[in-house]
C-alpha cells in the first residue's frame, strides 16, 4: 500500500451525468460490472492512492446516488453540481467544498465515475510523474484507432500538450489525431483555482469545459505533461449497455485469468465469470458454465460446476459442489451438493454432508455426515450428525400465518415420502416408516408410523370410468384371470377360505 503520506491532497471523482443512452431508471454509474457498481470501482481506485480527501460530484438522481456513495465510502464528501454545465464546473464547485474545510495545497486528481477498470496503479503513476516534474497540469491520455467521441490531445513542435479539443469543436485535421484525452487528470491545487475562474463557456455546447485549463496553463507558461496509457481499457467509460458488457466481459478476464495464474483451475474461462469480491485458494476446480458472485469463497482442493451459480456462499475444502444455485449458504469440508440443488440463505451443510438432487433448503443446520439425497425439501430445521433423509422427505414449516422449527437429531433414519409436520423434534436414532406423517415428537430410538389398512375397491374403474383406455385394460385382465374350468376336488371348502 502507498504510504498516507505520499497521497495527494484530494481527488474529485465526476459522477453527475444523467447517462440517458443507457436508457434506464438506474442512473448510469450505478450499474455494475464485477460484482461492484461503475462510482464503486471509482472510489476504489481513489481511495488506493490515499487521498487527504475524496468528493464526489452529483446532480442527477442526486439521492439514490449519494446514498450508494454513503454505503460504499461514508468519508467521501458529496458535492452538488449547480446549473452552470460542464467539467470544468463540476470540479471548480468541488473544489469551493473542499476549500471550505482547509484551503488545498498539492495535488489534486480528477477522475470520472464511469470508468471501472482504471486501477489504483496507473493513478498513482499519474501522480508520481506529475509531482516529479513539477507540472500544472498532467493529463492521463491513450492513443485509439478510433478516436470518435474523444477530446484530442494538441501537442507543440515541441511534443508538448498544449491543449486539448473536444471532438465536437476539433476541425477536419484534429480529427485526424489518435492520441485521446481520458478525462483524468493531476492538477497543482493553486494553479487549478486560478484557472477554472478564468474558464468561459464560450464553446459549441455552452458549457465550462476543464479541457480548456489546459490551453490557459500552456498561455501562462505552466508546465503541461501527458502520462500516455498502453491498457486503453482503463480509460474507457461506460455511456451504453453495449460498452459496460463489453468492460465487464474484460474485467471479468482479467480477474480469470488472475485467479488461474493463483493456482485456480479454471476449465473454460470464456463461460467462467467471477466477481472482483469472491476469494479462492489454490487448486480450486471451477468447472464450465460457472458464476461466483458476492462474498463467495472457495477453500483448496473444492470443485465448483458446472452450471453452477452461487452468491455469497462458502464452500469448504475438497467439498464438490455440482449443478446448484446457491446463496448465503455455507458448505462444510469435504460435503457434496448436488446435482440441480437450491441452496437459500441459512442453510449451512456439514462437513462431509450431502444435499442431492433436486433438493431446496432454506434456514437449516445439517450435521456432520447426514445426507439429504434426493427429491425434498428442509427449511427452518434443525438436523444433527449422521442422520439419513429419505427420498422426498419435506418439512411442512409454516401453517399459513407463522413459521415452524423442525428439530431431527443424531444417527435418525427416515422412511421415504416422511412429512414432518412443524414444530416437532425427534430424538436421536429414531426411525419413521415409509409415508409417514409426524405430527408429534418423536422419542429417541423410537420408529414412528402413520400406517392406515389399504382397501381396494374391486371394480371401481369399470365402474366410474367406463370407456377409458384404463377400463379397457382392467376388464381384459379380469376377463383373463377368470376361471376355464369348474373347481375340482382340490378347491378348498368354505371352511378353508380365508
Amino acid at each position: 500500500m502507498i504510504p498516507e503520506t505520499t497521497g495527494p491532497a484530494a481527488v474529485i471523482v465526476l459522477a453527475a451525468g444523467a447517462g440517458t443512452r443507457m436508457k434506464s431508471r438506474i442512473p448510469k454509474i450505478l450499474h455494475e460490472i464485477g460484482g461492484l457498481s461503475m462510482v464503486g470501482h471509482a472510489l476504489l481506485a481513489a481511495r488506493s492512492i490515499n487521498p487527504k480527501q475524496l468528493a464526489l460530484v452529483v446532480r442527477h438522481e442526486r439521492d439514490l446516488v449519494a446514498g450508494h456513495v454513503a454505503e460504499l465510502d461514508p468519508n467521501a464528501v458529496i458535492v452538488d453540481q449547480d446549473e452552470i454545465p460542464g467539467t470544468g464546473r463540476a470540479v471548480e464547485v468541488a473544489l469551493q467544498a473542499l476549500d471550505a474545510k482547509e484551503t488545498l495545497t498539492g495535488t489534486v486528481v480528477v477522475t470520472y465515475g464511469d470508468v471501472p477498470l482504471l486501477t489504483g496503479g496507473l493513478l498513482a503513476e499519474l501522480v508520481a510523474t506529475h509531482e516529479r516534474e513539477a507540472n500544472a497540469v498532467t493529463v492521463l491520455t491513450a492513443r485509439l484507432d478510433d478516436a470518435t467521441g474523444y477530446g484530442r490531445i494538441l501537442r507543440g513542435e515541441d511534443g508538448s500538450v498544449t491543449g486539448i479539443k473536444e471532438h465536437k469543436d476539433a476541425s477536419e485535421t484534429e480529427h485526424l489525431i489518435r492520441e485521446v484525452n481520458s478525462g483524468i487528470y493531476a492538477f497543482d491545487a493553486g494553479f487549478l483555482r486560478d484557472a477554472l475562474s478564468h474558464v468561459t463557456t464560450d464553446n459549441s455546447q455552452g458549457e465550462k469545459y476543464l479541457t480548456d485549463v489546459l490551453g490557459l496553463a500552456s498561455q501562462a507558461g505552466g508546465r503541461v505533461a501527458a502520462v500516455i496509457t498502453q491498457d486503453r481499457w482503463q480509460v474507457e467509460g461506460a455511456n451504453d449497455r453495449v460498452q459496460l458488457a463489453a468492460l465487464g466481459a474484460e474485467l471479468n478476464r482479467r480477474t480469470v485469468e488472475a485467479w488461474m495464474r493463483a493456482g485456480v483451475t479454471v476449465v473454460d474461462p470464456a463461460t467462467t465469470w467471477i466477481d472482483g469480491t469472491v476469494s479462492l485458494e489454490e487448486d480450486v476446480r471451477i468447472l464450465p458454465n460457472t458464476q461466483l458472485h458476492g462474498k463467495t469463497t472457495v477453500a483448496r482442493d473444492a470443485v465448483v460446476g458446472p452450471d453452477t451459480t452461487l452468491t455469497d456462499v462458502s464452500v469448504g475444502e475438497a467439498a464438490t459442489v455440482t449443478r446448484t444455485h446457491g446463496s448465503g449458504a455455507v458448505i462444510g469440508a469435504e460435503a457434496a451438493v448436488g446435482p440441480f440443488t437450491y441452496l437459500r440463505p441459512g442453510t449451512v451443510l456439514g462437513a462431509t454432508g450431502k444435499i442431492g438432487a433436486f433438493y431446496e433448503t432454506k434456514n437449516v443446520t445439517i450435521g456432520r455426515g447426514s445426507k439429504l439425497s434426493h427429491l425434498g425439501y428442509a427449511g427452518d430445521a434443525e438436523i444433527g450428525e449422521d442422520t439419513n433423509i429419505g427420498c422426498g422427505n419435506i418439512t411442512a414449516n409454516y401453517d399459513g400465518e407463522k413459521k415452524h422449527r423442525t428439530v431431527i437429531g443424531s444417527g435418525v433414519r427416515t422412511g421415504s415420502n416422511t412429512v414432518f409436520v412443524a414444530p416437532v423434534t425427534v430424538g436421536d436414532g429414531a426411525y419413521s416408516g415409509a409415508g409417514a406423517v409426524i405430527r408429534k415428537d418423536v422419542p429417541p430410538g423410537a420408529l414412528a408410523l402413520s400406517v392406515v389398512a389399504q382397501r381396494n375397491a374391486q371394480g371401481w374403474v369399470l365402474a366410474h370410468r367406463p370407456g377409458t383406455r384404463s377400463a379397457e385394460l382392467a376388464q381384459a385382465a379380469a376377463s383373463d384371470s377368470s376361471p376355464k374350468h369348474a373347481p375340482t376336488e382340490h378347491a378348498p371348502t368354505e371352511e378353508g377360505k380365508q
